[in-house]
């Protein structure tokens, strides 16, 4: 008589090569069901098709595939993203930036235009969508249609409450946006490539994660300087603009802001205690 094999058996079995809470996610995924419900699942049975996706997500994270890819999606804030190759992977400094923006246009008058500039998987877009109060649009651009492609599908999963407050347009930072709202922005957030061209990165990072979505020049602020140049027109009187920052740039990117007449120049630190945001306002 066959041994029956449960997902306890198998999980306890790949955790002698992987983290066991990545098994554990992997397990969850094969099984179909949440990662607290795999808990009340451990001691049945796997079906093959079970065991053939759990393997097959093995062998992929044997050949160093991050486990969000792997997976085909992650969590961000209040959201379940899809994510994949063409988008860079959700990370939890960014929900930090979030946080921070959130906060600063709280008191802003409505209804308020807002932007998320280069935003890949849409992270940034839809919880800004999701989470600020009252009449609220929001724009999110990306020169990438592939990275458009996923957000989009993000846009559709969240239903037709959160869809009708936000569009995704393609092009380069600002000048994706259409006229009408130059002048008129309360609030744009961009997390934009902030790694110098040259700088050593870990494999699963710099192998699998889209390389136009982390390089930006020699001194990686190829892009700051782009976004930074044109803040002033396109956002209104007392407008915000809140910036994700690699740790080590909050000077230059600072003195970039004070450069185009940005005010309350302001950098803080993520909860590692990292210089991770770079926020500033246009003038009254």
């Amino acid at each position: 008589m066959d041994e029956i094999l449960t997902w306890r058996d198998v999980i306890d079995e790949a955790a002698d090569v992987h983290v066991r809470l990545d098994v554990r996610r992997v397990a969850a995924h094969a099984a179909g069901v949440s990662i607290g419900e795999l808990s009340m699942q451990l001691d049945e049975p796997v079906t093959q098709r079970g065991i053939a996706s759990f393997d097959g997500m093995l062998i992929r994270l044997n050949a160093g595939e991050p486990l969000q890819y792997v997976l085909g999606s992650w969590g961000f804030r209040h959201l379940d993203l899809m994510v994949d190759k063409r988008v860079l992977i959700p990370r939890p400094e960014t929900e930090e930036v979030v946080e921070e923006a959130l906060r600063l246009a709280a008191p802003l008058p409505r209804p308020l235009t807002c932007v998320d500039l280069g935003t890949g998987s849409g992270a940034i877009a839809l919880s800004l969508a999701l989470e600020l109060k009252g009449e609220v649009t929001v724009f999110g651009t990306d020169f990438s249609h592939d990275a458009l492609a996923v957000a989009s599908a993000n846009l559709t999963a969240l239903g037709t409450v959160v869809a009708p407050k936000v569009r995704l347009v393609q092009g380069s930072w600002w000048d994706a946006l259409p006229a009408e709202i130059r002048g008129a922005v309360g609030l744009c957030v961009a997390n934009p490539p902030y790694v110098a061209t040259g700088e050593t990165l870990p494999a699963n990072v710099v192998d699998w994660e889209p390389s136009d979505a982390l390089f930006a020049g020699p001194d990686g602020l190829d892009d700051y300087r782009a976004i930074v140049a044109d803040a002033p027109s396109w956002l209104m009187p007392r407008g915000v603009l809140v910036m994700e920052i690699g740790s080590a740039l909050g000077v230059a990117v600072s003195e970039l802001c004070v450069a185009a007449g940005l005010t309350d120049v302001r950098t803080t630190a993520d909860l590692s205690g990292l210089d991770r945001i770079v926020t500033a306002r246009r003038p009254a």
